[in-house]
């Protein structure tokens, strides 16, 4: 068998010739004269080893070996014309895999609605999407298995060595359990979030977060208790925010919780501000981060979360 080489011209030159069954008509198509594409078909089928049409004075037509190789020829064309397309749109963010991790605790603010108009926008881009820690986070970075990430962290303190955008600025509410003893002296109100008293409160065992997963944000409320001359009592530690509104729940202590997270009603919980606080008022912030060069579809997530609206909701 020979093994002259062929390509894509070639190929398209015998679909051509393959739809027409005649030399005249398709010459025409491609815009060539018949001589050179009667050679063109003559190279192929050196090439292939194998008589591609039978040929007679009267009529042109596919041989055996040409309705095997027609499908896919057709098919290998339709792949070479979407390659260019394929990779212009891919290397302007428009197509590809975007692996996003993310706190909980956003999930209970804006980013539902981020990914839905971001799927919405970018229909070709697979989205990926994993529930992780800060710490968690950090080594998916690392590794190289994640794009992107939603972390929770004290304000302006976002972990080092990342590009970043702050998309959420809140304040810190209590969660307690619905029978607490702080709520006898405050007024039930359906209209907006009740205020308890610092001193009320500060004394309360905690459930909280480890250190490991929000270095930052553990840091501030040790200091926040310490400035009002209390130590931060841990009762009880859980990772996700959920779990620890659960907890509440059950009587085992109060928990400090971003305010997105009120729209998260769990019986036997009630949220509140507190006021009177030492110092400044507890707050948190959520920022998108991601790695210095990595690739556009992570640059058009970015520009689309920029754009998007970012103020939380408060609980009624």
């Amino acid at each position: 068998m020979a093994d002259a080489p062929f390509d894509l011209r070639q190929l398209r030159q015998f679909t051509v010739l393959a739809e027409e069954c005649h030399f005249g008509r398709a010459a025409a198509r491609l815009a060539m004269t018949q001589p050179p594409l009667t050679q063109a078909i003559q190279r192929l089928e050196a090439a292939l080893g194998a008589r591609l049409f039978e040929r007679s004075q009267r009529r042109v037509a596919l041989s055996p070996a040409g309705e095997v190789l027609l499908p896919l020829a057709r098919k290998l064309l339709e792949g070479a014309d979407a390659l260019a397309p394929a990779v212009r749109a891919a290397a302007a963010g428009l197509s590809g895999q975007l692996r996003l991790a993310f706190v909980s605790s956003v999930t209970y603010g804006p980013l539902p609605a981020w990914l839905s108009g971001f799927r919405a926008a970018y229909p070709d881009v697979a989205l990926s999407l994993r529930e992780a820690t800060l710490d968690v986070q950090l080594e998916l970075f690392a590794a190289g298995e994640i794009d992107a990430g939603f972390v929770l962290h004290a304000p302006g303190a976002v972990p080092p060595g990342f590009e970043h955008v702050r998309v959420i600025d809140e304040a810190l509410v209590m969660a307690l359990p619905q029978d607490h003893a702080a709520w006898r002296s405050t007024p039930s109100s359906a209209a907006a979030m009740p205020r308890l008293r610092w001193r009320d409160v500060r004394a309360e065992p905690l459930v909280i977060f480890p250190r490991t997963i929000a270095p930052s944000l553990f840091d501030a409320l040790v200091s926040a208790y310490h400035a009002g001359g209390e130590t931060l009592r841990v009762a009880q530690q859980a990772i996700q925010m959920q779990t620890i509104v659960n907890l509440v729940s059950g009587g085992m202590g109060v928990a400090w919780v971003p305010e997105s997270l009120t729209h998260l009603q769990r019986a036997g919980v009630r949220y509140a501000r507190v006021g009177g606080l030492p110092g400044q008022a507890l707050r948190c912030e959520t920022s998108l981060v991601w790695r210095a060069g990595a690739a556009p579809v992570v640059q058009r997530f970015v520009e689309h979360v920029r754009a998007a609206p970012r103020r939380p909701q408060r609980a009624r």
